[in-house]
């Protein structure tokens, strides 16, 4: 390893660090293969493959992809699922993980013009509250991915998942207060001690706090199944038409918190997104959102629910993203593991 923050040493905004937004160049994405064996897709591992498979199609078409993997039988595996699709750009890494979900337990990059002009942000992770033991694979991810890249890693000492923050690169970062005020993740810190360690470590400088998450989602309220960044002034939020729905009054307040938030004093522009019908699976509501969309290098993989609003959100997010294509793929398999496309990414910015 390159290096590490000792207690010492200056912070990564005080080195000149940032998180870029998503829609900055990639150099890759990386992913993390789910396991057979694994909790996230209880008796559904086999009807996933095929949006895996599309999602990584969709990903080679813009950027090269690295895939982490446990072993060789399970590089094997994923190479069988992916089979037929061109492998100039895709990598495969012997980083075993617990769990599929890149986002949160993946490595946040930062970059500055000095060098070495990559860092990796390695937070502490414990599986949205402990709610899913074990993670201790899903842990050293970070460091692990540091360590092949030959990148510094510094460690805030802190647990943050990557789905529940969101940057628009010039200093601005979203979040909600279900989770990162949840007494599951750091009940030792207030929300003023929170704030600086994400000025600290991820280079903003204002945090824009929303409320409560959707039903069904079992982080606690990450923004990105609520509201992204998709210019340095301009956010997608959904919005719950439908007045006797429980996901209505917290999307509700959340677009009003929006409409009195600014950014170096200037307001927000606001683009609503609609919310698919609710999906109910073995009496759980699950947490469908076109939110969960991921900004790739040429396009935005956008979850689908094969719902009448699958349209209207392709549209959004194309006047969002004009020179991106939209891609939409079927996700009501996915949905079971109780995330899409964005939880599954994680983006290394290019140089």
């Amino acid at each position: 390893m390159l290096g590490f923050l000792m207690p010492n040493d200056k912070t990564p905004a005080e080195l000149g660090y940032r998180m870029p937004a998503e829609w900055e160049p990639h150099s890759a994405t990386w992913l993390s293969w789910p396991r057979r064996e694994g909790i996230s897709f209880p008796d559904s591992y086999d009807p996933v493959l095929p949006i895996l498979r599309a999602m990584v199609g969709a990903l080679l078409e813009s950027e090269p992809v690295n895939i982490n993997v446990s072993n060789g039988a399970h590089e094997a595996e994923a190479r069988a699922a992916l089979s037929g699709l061109p492998n100039e750009r895709l990598t495969f890494h012997e980083v075993p993980t617990n769990e599929p979900w890149c986002r949160d337990h993946g490595p946040i990059f930062l970059t500055r013009h000095a060098e070495p002009r990559l860092a990796v942000v390695d937070w502490d992770y414990n599986a949205w509250g402990g709610k899913y033991p074990p993670y201790d694979l899903d842990d050293v991810v970070p460091t692990r991915i540091a360590a092949e890249l030959e990148l510094p890693v510094f460690y805030p000492q802190m647990i943050l998942e990557g789905g529940s923050i969101d940057v628009n690169g010039a200093g601005a970062l979203l979040t909600s207060e279900s989770c990162l005020l949840n007494p599951n993740r750091n009940p030792e810190m207030n929300r003023e001690q929170i704030e600086q360690r994400l000025r600290d470590f991820l280079g903003v400088r204002e945090i824009l706090w929303l409320g409560d998450g959707i039903e069904g989602d079992d982080t606690d309220g990450h923004i990105d199944d609520l509201t992204r960044f998709v210019s340095e002034r301009t956010v997608v939020t959904v919005v719950e038409k439908n007045e006797p729905d429980s996901n209505y009054a917290p999307l509700q307040e959340n677009l009003e918190r929006l409409r009195r938030l600014t950014i170096n004093g200037e307001s927000l522009e606001i683009l609503e997104l609609p919310m698919p019908s609710r999906i109910d699976r073995e009496g759980l509501r699950l947490p469908a959102s076109y939110a969960n969309f991921y900004i790739a290098n040429t396009s935005v993989l956008l979850p689908a629910f094969a719902d009448p609003n699958d349209e209207i959100a392709v549209e959004v997010l194309q006047r969002a993203f004009p020179n991106r294509r939209i891609l939409s793929i079927d996700c009501r398999e996915l949905i079971w593991g109780l995330g899409a496309f964005h939880c599954l990414t994680q983006q290394q910015p290019a140089l």
